[in-house]
């Protein structure tokens, strides 16, 4: 069944292909992608869109699509993945929002909401978040939700920028969630 989670303003659900156009206003947005290696392509956020779905049918978790429950719009996009970080298999947590919806909370209760469903996969003891080191704005979002900051590495795969590794470890009780 797809995963459909709501908090008191979001709407995440599993991307579809015919999420492509808004989620690629996104996606292109120079602003909104200022600590990405460039904005999206089309094609881009087209294989975005298939790796979440990829990545639903091989894990049961990815990257959801995030709309407003008072507009209805999609906003951003917050889940979590497999993904290399740092050369070690981990399970990312990430958050793309616009940015004319930037400093309204969304990325900390969609970041929240994924923490939250991490909690219940078996076989999750471990959550990572990285970011630009000039990323402060992401760092927070991280440092809110109780993640720790473990150490920075050069990001090889986004043009060899400082990154900042924060992690969390769901094995033992955590308060901040």
């Amino acid at each position: 069944m797809p995963v459909v989670i709501e908090t008191p303003r979001l709407t995440l659900r599993e991307y579809q292909p015919g999420d492509h156009v808004a989620l690629h206003t996104i996606l292109s947005d120079a602003t909104t992608m200022q600590f990405w290696p460039a904005p999206f392509s089309p094609a881009q956020t087209e294989a975005w869109i298939a790796r979440q779905i990829a990545s639903y049918a091989a894990h049961g978790l990815g990257h959801w699509a995030v709309f407003s429950r008072a507009s209805g719009a999609l906003i951003g996009d917050a889940g979590l993945m497999h993904s290399e970080v740092n050369g070690r298999d981990e399970i990312d947590l990430g958050y793309i929002f616009h940015h004319p919806h930037w400093r309204q909370g969304y990325a900390l209760e969609a970041a929240r909401a994924a923490l939250d469903f991490a909690r219940t996969q078996p076989g999750i003891t471990r959550v990572v978040a990285n970011m630009a080191h000039d990323h402060h704005r992401s760092r927070r979002v991280a440092e809110k939700l109780g993640l720790r900051y473990e150490g920075d590495y050069i990001n090889t795969r986004n043009r060899n920028f400082r990154t900042l590794l924060y992690a969390l470890d769901l094995s033992v009780s955590d308060s901040s969630g």
